[in-house]
C-alpha cells in the first residue's frame, strides 16, 4: 500500500497545477455546452449603446425563451424591457414557434442533418478558441475565494511569450489576461474575467474591444456535476455597417433550465 501511495503521490500533485485545474474546467465547460440541448431555458440580452462622448443613449432589453426543436435551438420572444408581450403578441409568437416545429418535422432526413449540421459547426466554431486557453497561458494560482458561497482556486492568466494560435478564431488570445474561479470540489469553471491588453477581434471585424476591454463569464450549477451558463457580459466597440463604430456594453443572463416534456419534440 505505501509503496503505491508513493508511486501515486506525484501524479495527485501533477494534477493539481493550475494549468490542470483549467484543463478539467475547460472539459466540462465543453462537456456541458454539449448538453445544453437536453434543456429549455431563458436568456436576456440588455445592450447598452453610447455616444462619442460615452453618454448612454440607448437601452433595449430582450428576454427568449430558448428551446430545442427537432435538433437545434429556436428562440421565442417572451418580454421586452422586462415587461411581458401582450396577450396579441404571445399568441403571434406561439403561432410562429407551432410553424416553425411544423415546418421542421415535415423536413427530409438530408434537411434535417443539413440544418442540425450547420447549428452544430457554428458552434464549435464559436468554441475553438476555449480549447486552446489551457495552451495559450502562464497560470500562477492566486489563492482560494468564495462563488456564491462555494470554495473556489482564484488561478490568474498571462499570455504564454511566443504561442502561436491553432486556430484564426483564437488569435485574440495572445492579447488578454484572465482570471478563473475554479469549483475546488469538482473544478468546474464557475466565473472568468478577462481583460484585453491590446486591441482585438471577435468574429471576423464585427466586434472588437479596445485596450482594457472586459469580457465575463459565470456558471450555475444545474445538476449535480452540470453547470450551465448563467451570465455572459462584454464591454466592446461594435462596428456597424462596417463603417460606424458605436461603443456598447452587452450583457447576457441566462437561468431557468428545466427539462421538456417528454412528449415534446425535442
Amino acid at each position: 500500500m505505501g509503496v503505491w501511495l508513493w508511486l501515486c503521490l506525484p501524479m495527485a500533485q501533477w494534477a493539481q497545477t493550475p494549468r490542470e485545474m483549467v484543463r478539467r474546467a475547460v472539459a466540462l465547460e465543453d462537456a456541458g455546452a454539449r448538453r445544453v440541448r437536453e434543456f429549455t431555458y431563458r436568456q436576456r440580452q440588455q445592450e447598452r449603446q453610447y455616444d462619442g462622448s460615452g453618454k448612454l443613449r440607448q437601452t433595449t432589453i430582450r428576454t427568449w425563451e430558448i428551446s430545442f426543436l427537432e435538433g437545434s435551438p429556436y428562440r421565442r420572444l417572451v418580454a421586452r424591457n422586462d415587461v411581458a408581450l401582450s396577450a396579441g403578441e404571445r399568441e403571434s409568437e406561439d403561432e410562429r414557434m407551432r410553424y416553425a416545429a411544423e415546418q421542421r418535422r415535415r423536413e427530409s432526413p438530408a434537411e434535417r442533418a443539413k440544418r442540425v449540421g450547420e447549428w452544430e459547426r457554428r458552434q464549435r466554431r464559436q468554441r475553438e478558441p476555449l480549447q486552446e486557453v489551457p495552451d495559450a497561458f502562464d497560470f500562477k494560482l492566486a489563492g482560494e475565494e468564495t462563488v456564491d458561497g462555494e470554495p473556489v482556486y482564484a488561478i490568474d492568466a498571462a499570455p504564454k511569450p511566443g504561442y502561436r494560435p491553432r486556430s484564426s478564431s483564437g488569435a485574440y488570445l495572445t492579447k488578454m489576461k484572465a482570471r478563473f474561479w475554479i469549483a475546488r470540489r469538482d473544478f468546474q469553471c464557475l466565473r472568468m474575467e478577462a481583460e484585453t491588453l491590446d486591441t482585438i477581434s471577435i468574429g471576423g471585424i464585427l466586434v472588437r474591444l479596445a485596450k482594457g476591454g472586459s469580457l465575463s463569464m459565470e456558471q450555475a450549477r444545474v445538476e449535480d456535476g452540470l453547470c450551465l451558463p448563467k451570465r455572459y457580459a462584454i464591454r466592446a466597440s461594435v462596428r456597424v455597417a462596417l463603417v460606424k463604430v458605436v461603443r456598447s456594453d452587452i450583457e447576457y443572463t441566462l437561468g431557468d433550465y428545466r427539462r421538456p416534456p417528454a412528449d415534446q419534440p425535442h
